[in-house]
């Protein structure tokens, strides 16, 4: 049940008629409470849509009593009247709830610099609360979907609570978030200061080692919200880590649907003289749109690894340097290792190792192939 898994939670997922083709495209996920707690993590983009920004301080409060989000258009490079959309957006929430325009957060997704149908998108908001229900994360997942094949949940859970939660996102996938609307929900009792430290901790290591395409959204928004409804409070490693794995499953999901995809690559960056050395090559490595080409090919050319890896300021010395596919080690000590013909790409995953030989630090960074499809999706997007 996603978002509704966790106790104190409705949902609903509606359509409004923001997208042309009549798909769910409004969603709205309320906290009954006792607790209002809440955190956020946002774009790093400098350029920021009207609902980032609405959203940032309404987080600041630490409250959040309802969470409302539109696909279909993303509110973004829209001017002072965009930021008013936003406004009215919540205003509208509050009045249909009886709560304060102050504790609702904003989150749109779709194309930039298009003026969002706010005559569709009101009259949606009176419908969705009207249609909240304990069993509505489901519908409210299907309603932020944009050019995504599939709604994404995931929920585990604690002793006496649970962590839920729903993302959207298949392309425009770069850390610093990654492209996507997350909002993860939680019934356990604690305050924003701990969600804080719980969400960022999360998204470190999971969202912000997607990294699909080296693009990165003007909007994304990542929600943590606790209801308190379970009246339990978890030692905070305990809830770290629940947060943590709903994040990684939601991030996963995130690659897998990418736009065109065929493949999915784990990039595991081992023996790296610190982490953010480890972090910056795996980037590197997903970035590289020659390796990306050669692994939709099943080709295991590991000399584009290797390319990808002098590109980057980390420690290493050439000579040392180890990358295997697969579990084949292609390369050893910078030049030929094993036979490439051993490495078997037939399935959809595909693990590289880059072994920096420069200490113990490691990073994972989870990319896809660059396809054919992925192009023509993303040249006929805005029509």
């Amino acid at each position: 049940m996603s978002v509704t898994a966790a106790q104190g939670f409705t949902a609903a997922g509606i359509a409004a008629g923001i997208k042309e083709n009549g798909n769910p495209d409004l969603a709205l996920v309320v906290n009954e409470g006792p607790r209002l707690a809440a955190a956020g993590v946002f774009t790093s983009n400098r350029v920021k849509a009207a609902p980032v920004l609405w959203s940032e301080q309404v987080l600041r409060g630490g409250r959040v009593s309802a969470v409302v989000l539109n696909s279909g258009g993303a509110n973004a490079c829209t001017g002072p009247a965009g930021f008013q959309d936003t406004h009215a957006t919540a205003e509208a929430v509050a009045g249909a709830l009886g709560q304060s325009a102050g504790e609702v957060a904003v989150c749109s997704t779709g194309l930039i610099g298009v003026r969002l149908p706010m005559d569709k998108l009101l009259p949606g908001v009176a419908k969705a609360a009207a249609e909240l229900s304990p069993h509505g994360g489901e519908k409210a997942a299907i309603a932020i979907k944009t050019t995504d094949t599939v709604h994404k949940t995931a929920v585990r859970e604690g002793e006496g609570w649970t962590v839920g939660g729903m993302a959207k996102g298949a392309g425009m996938l770069a850390p610093g978030l990654a492209t996507m609307l997350v909002v993860l929900t939680t019934d356990a009792d604690l305050d924003s200061a701990a969600l804080d430290e719980a969400l960022r901790g999360a998204t470190r290591t999971t969202f912000d080692r997607a990294d699909s395409d080296g693009c990165m959204s003007t909007n994304d928004t990542v929600l943590l919200l606790a209801s308190g409804a379970s009246g339990v409070t978890p030692a905070a490693e305990s809830f770290a880590a629940a947060v943590e794995e709903v994040c990684a499953d939601l991030a996963r999901q995130l690659i897998r649907d990418a736009e065109g995809a065929s493949k999915d690559i784990k990039i595991e960056v081992i023996n790296a003289a610190t982490e953010d050395d480890a972090v910056e090559v795996g980037r590197s490595v997903a970035r590289n749109n020659l390796l990306k080409c050669a692994i939709h090919g099943e080709d295991p050319n590991w000399g584009r690894v290797l390319s990808a890896i002098g590109t980057t300021s980390a420690a290493f010395e050439p000579d040392r340097l180890n990358v295997a596919i697969n579990g084949v080690w292609v390369c050893k000590s910078g030049s030929v290792g094993e036979d490439r013909e051993l490495v078997d790409m037939r399935y959809r995953e595909v693990h590289i190792t880059a072994d920096l030989a420069a200490g113990t630090e490691t990073a994972t960074i989870w990319t896809n192939d660059l396809t054919a499809e992925y192009v023509h999706e993303n040249s006929a997007y805005s029509s």
